[in-house]
């Protein structure tokens, strides 16, 4: 049986739960609404890109949505346990948030209109938290694939928290890491397109209703 921490609190590697080398599950093949495959390696031309926003149901649902997306999965990032079980994740002792992984065409949709579908599905002030979502699994987080998608995280949320400070709000807790130090394991197979397959399912995210200006960060290379 798992500890359920009151307050939040992430733990450090010595604390974190060990996990195990090898996962405990097969992804299903192709994903549910989009009829692509879940894992890898992906067609030439697409590009990845993580993101942490609360719950994963209705994060994952936000971005198989949206145009140009070609396949979504979600798990766990950000921690130090390997290969993490749910219930472990959410006992706080591994250090993962809960995440979407997004397999998009840049030529469709562009790594930028993610980042807007990103801030506006969520409050990203509020912490280890979202809405009635309390713990560390729960923070936004961006997870980047290059150089050019971590100036542009950085840059989006700078230009977020100034339409955010001017309507009110505090400070954006969003951490912006390179994906490559804070591998990706996948959830268990019951979680992928949760909401697909459970229509009346809950879904715990929800934005500040502040819109994320177009055009939010220039293109590396751009003047």
């Amino acid at each position: 049986m798992f500890t359920y921490r009151r307050t939040p609190e992430l733990p450090t590697r010595e604390q974190a739960l060990k996990g195990r080398p090898d996962p405990l599950f097969t992804l299903p093949g192709r994903h549910t609404v989009l009829g692509n495959p879940l894992s890898g390696p992906y067609p030439e031309g697409l590009e990845v890109a993580d993101f942490g926003l609360g719950c994963f149901w209705g994060a994952e649902r936000k971005f198989w949505q949206t145009p140009g997306v070609w396949t979504t999965l979600v798990g766990y990032q950000g921690g130090f346990t390997e290969n993490p079980t749910y219930e472990e994740v959410c006992s706080g002792l591994t250090g993962h948030t809960e995440v979407v992984r997004v397999v998009h065409d840049p030529a469709q949709v562009s790594y930028e209109a993610l980042l807007k579908v990103f801030w506006e599905a969520h409050d990203p002030t509020q912490g280890f938290r979202q809405g009635n979502d309390v713990g560390t699994q729960y923070r936004s987080a961006l997870y980047t694939h290059s150089p050019a998608q971590q100036a542009t995280a950085e840059a989006s949320r700078e230009a977020y928290q100034r339409v955010l400070t001017a309507s009110g709000h505090g400070a954006i807790t969003t951490a912006v890491l390179p994906a490559a130090d804070r591998p990706f394991w996948p959830a268990e197979p019951y979680h992928q397109q949760y909401l697909d397959r459970n229509i009346n399912g809950y879904c715990g995210i929800g934005g500040t209703g502040v819109a994320c200006p177009i055009g939010i960060a220039e293109a590396p290379g751009e003047e």
